[in-house]
């Protein structure tokens, strides 16, 4: 038997597979146009990297910003709950999920089933997002996988004071105007993007251990800020932390079929 989880995010699309015991494949892309589209090219990678057909599968389940545009699932759920259930079977020591999205960033308490106990989301402003790092990465002209270890060699971060995006952006201008080095205003974005995120993280209470899933997981110039905020150490997931909400509908979807 074969179950399928997929994620459609705001800026990348994720599938799952597993079997009766473990995880056989999964795929991370940047979205389509239409989702039916990122659901046809998932399952293009899945079928190159696995050889299976969707006819294959057993039962599909859909999560993410989009999950009630894929056609191929036999039904659907709200991401908090996948990204509980795909953090705790990674790492079934986790009490506080931290994903940072495209666009918006949630924090997850979760029990030692991997049970939801409380959790909070902002989707209403980009400045705690993944589309707040490209933006600020195009600006200063690097890609977006070079922001992080671009600003670790800072030493005199500059201070962005601006809550909005766009006015950050505006403050990023400036400083590159005014001959502030690349690595000290990338150092001074990862900081106030983890200040943001830090924000949300103290209104449910941080309870270890603690991970950070979603894109900006890959970031290790906001991850380590984020860490010497909160004082405490990350544990590190053991797969590609993109995947943990298709993860999750994958497990969701097995135990679906069970039933």
């Amino acid at each position: 038997m074969y179950y399928l989880g997929i994620d459609i995010g705001s800026l990348t699309g994720k599938a799952v597979v597993l079997d009766d015991s473990e995880i056989v494949g999964e795929t991370v892309i940047r979205v389509k146009k239409r989702p039916k589209l990122t659901v046809d090219k998932l399952m293009e990678n899945i079928n190159s990297i696995t050889g299976l057909q969707f006819s294959d599968i057993s039962y599909c389940l859909g999560t993410g910003y989009g999950r009630r545009k894929i056609p191929l699932a036999n039904e659907t759920i709200s991401e908090i709950t996948c990204h509980g259930t795909g953090a705790h079977f990674l790492c079934p020591t986790l009490r506080t999920v931290i994903d940072i999205g495209g666009q918006d960033c949630k924090v997850i308490r979760i029990d030692e089933h991997g049970h939801l106990k409380n959790f909070i989301m902002n989707e209403k402003c980009a400045a705690g997002t993944g589309r707040y790092l490209e933006l600020m990465a195009e600006t200063l002209k690097l890609k977006l996988e070079e922001l992080g270890p671009v600003s670790l060699k800072s030493k005199t971060p500059v201070s962005l004071t601006s809550q909005c995006s766009i006015f950050a952006q505006a403050e990023v201008i400036q400083f590159i105007s005014e001959g502030f080095k690349t690595r000290d205003i990338a150092a001074g974005v990862n900081k106030a993007m983890a200040e943001r995120v830090v924000d949300l993280v103290e209104k449910v209470g941080v309870e270890e251990d603690v991970a950070v899933s979603g894109g900006v997981a890959k970031n290790v110039g906001v991850v380590r800020n984020l860490e010497e905020i909160l004082q405490v150490g990350f544990k590190k997931m053991p797969r590609d932390p993109q995947i943990i909400g298709a993860l999750g509908a994958a497990l969701i979807a097995k135990k679906s079929f069970k039933k």
